[in-house]
């Protein structure tokens, strides 16, 4: 996935009026937190925000451009309104490049195993796992192929190739997928 990146601007005008204002510029009202939890007011404009939001997975580092200063940074919440689809106010957190990250990242298991067409059934396990990493070795998705199982075989959390420098927090010995057969 090619680098997100997205401009922003201090702002010093605070409170509900300020924000009406910002929105109906086209911007939206942000705060983005430090490493040491320390907040700054920001507007980003709104349509380039929606555009790295919808491409965005929640492990995804973005370079935020803050007046010309680049941090690397997650999109840490949002609030949107579904009446008018769109977003409303957005937090960052700028992360400590050289700081080791503990997150959960969804699994995604994808292709079509030989046991299932041997008559088998894909049986799912975990959801997600918790890794630790760097920053810069953060994986965006975890997507496990299972393409290979046959019949009664199965995939394990310590079976995966997640990449150089990325820990596995969780249990290892956690299921990711099997093939069963069919009762």
């Amino acid at each position: 996935m090619e680098q997100l990146g997205l401009k922003a601007n201090k702002r010093s005008e605070l409170g509900k009026k300020a924000a009406i204002k910002i929105r109906k510029e086209g911007k939206l009202p942000a705060v983005v937190y430090n490493s040491k939890g320390e907040a700054t007011a920001l507007t980003v404009k709104e349509d380039e925000f929606t555009k790295v939001w919808k491409q965005a997975t929640p492990t995804t580092l973005i370079d935020l451009d803050i007046d010309g200063t680049v941090s690397k940074a997650f999109i840490q919440a949002t609030d949107y309104d579904i009446i008018s689809d769109k977003n409303l106010h957005v937090d960052f957190h700028i992360i400590d490049e050289s700081a080791v990250l503990k997150r959960s990242i969804k699994m995604q298991v994808a292709g079509n195993p030989v046991g299932v067409r041997e008559g088998g059934r894909l049986e799912k396990g975990v959801k997600s796992i918790v890794v630790s990493c760097l920053p810069k070795d953060l994986p965006v998705r975890i997507v496990a192929d299972v393409s290979k199982l046959k019949l009664g075989d199965s995939l394990y959390v310590k079976d995966l190739n997640l990449g150089k420098g990325v820990t596995v927090v969780s249990d290892t010995e956690d299921l990711v997928a099997s093939v069963a057969a069919l009762v």
